[in-house]
């Protein structure tokens, strides 16, 4: 009974998933919601207490898939400037999969939604900052190597890169993908984004 449970969750974070995709700049309602669904909307509430919860839980998916997999690379790789690279790469990829997850990450879809949950998107990408910061700090220690413009403007500036990339990609109604141009971008940048100490 619980599993029939957690798969109509899934179902209806998919289909809100799609529909934020779909829509570009609409706002999500709960009717149109169960429709797309497919129950009642008293269903909906039936597994979601809220539309807030329902965000969230496309928020958890998503911190849960990008800090999953930034564990990984830091404890797989070694080198810095490839952790940052797959690190960047990994964020522009999964926004370039799950284009409706971006009006969530630009904040797009939460206008009008409980404050709450944009607070938890700053958040996540203080996460990615943070994470940054810790790959450059470690990079002096066993690599000999520190940022050219200092650990926290570095982290800063890759933030602002992914950040705007993704942001692009809403603008452009998901035309101009986040991962377009990154590997001849990232190669530019990697040649001056360290120094030797």
């Amino acid at each position: 009974m619980s599993n029939k449970k957690s798969d109509r969750r899934t179902q209806i974070l998919q289909a809100l998933a799609q529909m934020l995709e779909s829509s570009p700049g609409a706002r999500i309602t709960t009717a149109a919601l169960a429709k797309q669904v497919g129950v009642s909307e008293a269903a909906l509430y039936r597994h979601f207490p809220s539309k807030a919860k329902m965000f969230e839980g496309l928020i958890e998916f998503i911190e849960e898939s990008l800090f999953t997999r930034i564990h990984r690379i830091v404890q797989d790789e070694s080198d810095v400037l490839i952790r940052i690279e797959m690190i960047v790469t990994l964020v522009l990829g999964f926004s370039t999969q799950n284009p409706g997850m971006c009006r969530l990450l630009t904040a797009d879809a939460l206008a009008g939604e409980t404050e709450r949950l944009r607070v938890r998107i700053a958040q996540l990408f203080d996460r990615i900052e943070t994470q940054l910061k810790q790959v450059m700090r470690e990079a002096d220690l066993k690599q000999g190597l520190r940022p050219v413009m200092g650990v926290a403007p570095c982290a800063n500036f890759l933030l602002a890169i992914i950040e705007g990339k993704i942001r692009h990609y809403v603008r452009s109604e998901f035309k101009v993908k986040p991962t377009e141009a990154w590997t001849e971008q990232w190669s530019a940048l990697a040649k001056t984004l360290m120094l030797n100490r």
